[in-house]
């Protein structure tokens, strides 16, 4: 008798499942998920759920230098913070995020809006720098010491004030992140954008300080997806050639649940008997595999969650 496998062959990285909330299963994919396994819940978040799928030595989230070294290969240098460009509107409460990182800069508005931030980080010691408009970075010496950032998952969409970083390192940052602020605010391509219609770049987000892994190993080899962190992780993954034969398709992104069990049936038919893994980011995961059909007496599964 064969051993059971170990690794799936197709692995679907997918969002929470109440991004699927009031959409129903299909009777063939309620049948499905019935009779998979059911895995133990895992911890829940991005960075739960990527680190599933690589392991990273020494052990840490370094964000900031993983995707440096994919935007501009100099990562080994220095340790990295990311101070993404953000966008917050003041209401009656506070001041809630709606955008980090993805404000459809082009590369020229990214460099003019860095420009008057340079003098201000590099007297502080943390030069600045946009190699991607979407991502921008601090270079950080090795005995910075720095306060817990929220992630921007955390931040967005939620009150500013309730994410700033505590304490005496904390202070200083605030300070630096409220200088940073008036000069983006009075900043003439912010004037262009909002005359254009666009969102204006008011604020910045800190996040993801680190250095760079010495090793990088992915569960499976082939990574389909074209979000920044997980490209970046499949990138330094290809250094280590450890990884297990298999797929890894990002599919976060999707709010329909329709769209996701239309994949399943070509995930399965290459899947074979390894199957096909479903990993969603709250934690709750799916093994299918062929052999699952004669588990009949399972009833159909009501809904996700």
């Amino acid at each position: 008798m064969a051993a059971a496998p170990t690794e799936p062959a197709v692995a679907l990285l997918l969002p929470e499942r109440r991004r699927f909330a009031g959409q129903p299963l299909s009777p063939a994919t309620a049948r499905l998920l019935a009779r998979a396994d059911a895995l133990p819940p895992a911890e829940a978040g991005e960075r739960a759920q990527l680190l599933r799928w690589f392991e990273l030595l020494p052990r840490g989230w370094p964000v900031a230098a993983i995707t440096r070294q994919r935007d501009a290969g100099d990562a080994t240098l220095h340790s990295w913070l990311r101070a993404d460009p953000a966008y917050v509107r003041p209401d009656m409460t506070g001041a809630r995020v709606l955008a980090i990182g993805e404000l459809g800069l082009s590369r020229d508005e990214a460099e003019a809006l860095v420009q008057p931030l340079r003098p201000l980080f590099g007297d502080a010691g943390f030069p600045v720098s946009a190699p991607h408009p979407a991502r921008w970075y601090l270079a950080l010496p090795v005995e910075a010491r720095l306060p817990a950032f929220a992630p921007p998952e955390a931040v967005l969409g939620d009150d500013l004030f309730l994410h700033l970083p505590d304490g005496p390192e904390g202070r200083r940052w605030r300070a630096l992140l409220n200088e940073a602020q008036v000069m983006l605010h009075n900043h003439p391509v912010n004037a262009a954008r909002i005359a254009a219609g666009k969102l204006p770049v008011n604020s910045l987000c800190f996040w993801g300080a680190g250095r760079l892994p010495d090793h990088v190993r992915a569960r499976l080899r082939d990574v389909g997806s074209d979000e920044a962190t997980l490209v970046s992780l499949a990138a330094l993954a290809q250094a280590h050639p450890q990884s297990g034969e298999g797929r890894l398709l990002d599919v976060r992104a999707l709010r329909d649940w329709a769209a996701v069990e239309s994949l399943l049936p070509n995930a399965l038919a290459e899947a074979g008997e390894r199957g096909v893994l479903l990993d969603f980011a709250d934690g709750a995961a799916w093994w299918l595999r062929p052999g699952q059909r004669w588990r009949f007496w399972r009833r159909p599964l009501a809904a996700l969650a």
